[in-house]
């Protein structure tokens, strides 16, 4: 899942780039080293207890992430219940589960604009507040129409959470932590899709839903004790707010002068920046850099992984596999190798862990193809539920490893600053609309072939290796000026 995303215009969302330079480009290279030591030095002048509250607020905006992955985690482990308890088809079914992604479309699309507007932490509690309205509609639920609402609420919820999270850790972390503290979000979005198939299995799919309230809950009453991020407050005019919030980072004892005056003279760089239009990224200079970010989002979302995920307990159980088990090992390996593949991006490359990834996905989906081929035939009966959970298992480290985060790194390098928010929009609503219609189609496709599912899987993921391949390049090690130069031509 993958979860960072980046949709609010141009001179906002910026703001979250990890590497992103805030110093002006119109300064010289030599300006520019200048500058550096002096913010590492200023980085370094507070110790780690005084960076507490750094930990501290990004502890509370990860209980958004948590809350995420418990919104998508939360289908499969309760399918045969919620069907049963419900009478519900196949298609309604497949209507909720699928319903979560439209919700998160549209929290995608105006959660930029309403953080603009209220705020980094009056985004997250207005989130929360969606989320929790959600849990309680599905608990409450009696039919299918409350809870298609209940989900949908929950998926808004989720959609504004994507974006304003990893842009809040982004813009409270000082430099030398900034690269570490955003890899936390896809973390704990995993962690709580992991959590929600676990306790899924022992508890009923009403108090399943109860469990969710519980991020919210943390969330809502932390946003009372952390500050507001200092970079928000310095775009509306809030001079005194902006500095109290800074010091409060930084700690008592910190020298923020300089980063405060850094952060002003970024910020007035980016108003400077002419607003780009959807059609401007349609421009020859623009358009290799809009087919990488595009493209990676299609290849991530339609080679099947909302599908797997959202149904993983049903493959199982069609396999003939112990669905509880197969989950629990699913739930664990998935956090083991997400946390595992953080640490190789910038070690490994974006390019090699996109291939290994990819190579990875197409094994697991053929794996899974043959198991159910076995099975429809009669052939090797025995051997069909270990190829299953085989496949599945291959399929989701593979996709945690490189395929679930390497595209939004990617995306957040190549787009130029005038564009990114923009760009940033289509990508992420490309990739939300995969997501709905991979999630809404996966019964019907196994409904139809369940063989011929997988297959499919298997051979848009090896499409995806050859668009790696030839179209994708390296950024590892690359400024981001190198990297736009290069493909913006």
């Amino acid at each position: 899942m993958a979860i960072k995303l980046d949709v609010e215009r141009g001179e906002v969302s910026v703001q979250e780039e990890i590497r992103a330079p805030l110093i002006p480009e119109e300064k010289t290279q030599a300006d520019k080293v200048d500058a550096e030591p002096d913010a590492e030095d200023q980085t370094q002048k507070s110790s780690k207890e005084d960076q507490w509250m750094v930990y501290l607020t990004t502890f509370v905006a990860v209980c958004g992430s948590f809350a995420f992955g418990s919104c998508a985690g939360y289908s499969s482990p309760a399918q045969s219940a919620v069907r049963e308890d419900l009478n519900l088809s196949i298609a309604e079914y497949s209507l909720f589960g699928s319903i979560l992604t439209f919700g998160a479309m549209i929290g995608a699309i105006t959660s930029g604009p309403i953080a603009d507007y209220v705020g980094r932490k009056g985004a997250l509690s207005m989130s929360s507040g969606f989320c929790a309205a959600g849990w309680l509609a599905i608990y409450f639920a009696k039919g299918a129409l409350v809870l298609d609402i209940g989900r949908l609420a929950t998926g808004y919820g989720m959609g504004v959470f994507s974006y304003v999270v990893p842009v809040f850790i982004a813009e409270i972390a000082p430099k030398n932590l900034r690269g570490a503290l955003t890899t936390i979000n896809q973390l704990m979005i995993c962690t709580g899709v992991s959590v929600a198939f676990i306790i899924g299995t022992v508890l009923t799919w009403r108090a399943l839903a109860l469990t969710g309230l519980i991020p919210c809950v943390v969330l809502l009453l932390g946003l009372f004790i952390i500050p507001e991020s200092p970079r928000w407050l310095a775009k509306i005019g809030k001079q005194k707010e902006f500095e109290a919030a800074l010091k409060r980072l930084r700690g008592k004892d910190a020298d923020i002068s300089d980063e405060a005056a850094e952060i002003q003279d970024y910020i007035e760089t980016l108003q400077q920046l002419p607003k780009a239009r959807l059609l401007d990224l349609f421009q020859r200079r623009y358009l290799r850099s809009v087919i990488i970010g595009v493209g990676l989002m299609v290849f991530q979302q339609f080679g099947g992984i909302n599908g797997i995920c959202f149904y993983t307990s049903s493959i199982f159980e069609s396999a003939g596999f112990p669905s509880d088990v197969g989950t629990i090992i699913y739930a664990i390996l998935q956090v083991v190798i997400t946390a595992l593949g953080a640490t190789l991006i910038d070690r490994a490359g974006r390019k090699p862990l996109l291939l290994v990834s990819a190579a990875g996905l197409v094994l697991g989906c053929m794996l899974a193809g043959i198991s159910f081929y076995l099975k429809a035939h009669g052939i090797a009966l025995n051997a069909a539920p270990a190829l299953t959970v085989t496949g599945i298992l291959v399929y989701i480290g593979s996709f945690s490893i490189g395929m679930g985060a390497v595209p939004w790194v990617v995306m957040s390098e190549i787009f130029p600053i005038n564009v990114k928010g923009v760009a940033g929009s289509l990508a992420t609503l490309v990739n939300w609309f995969g997501a709905w219609a991979c999630s809404y189609t996966f019964n019907f496709l196994m409904s139809w072939n369940s063989y011929g599912t997988f297959i499919l899987y298997a051979a848009v993921n090896g499409l995806a290796i050859l668009f790696v391949t030839q179209v994708v390049p390296e950024t590892k090690g690359r400024t981001l000026e190198q990297i736009q130069a290069a493909i913006n031509v």
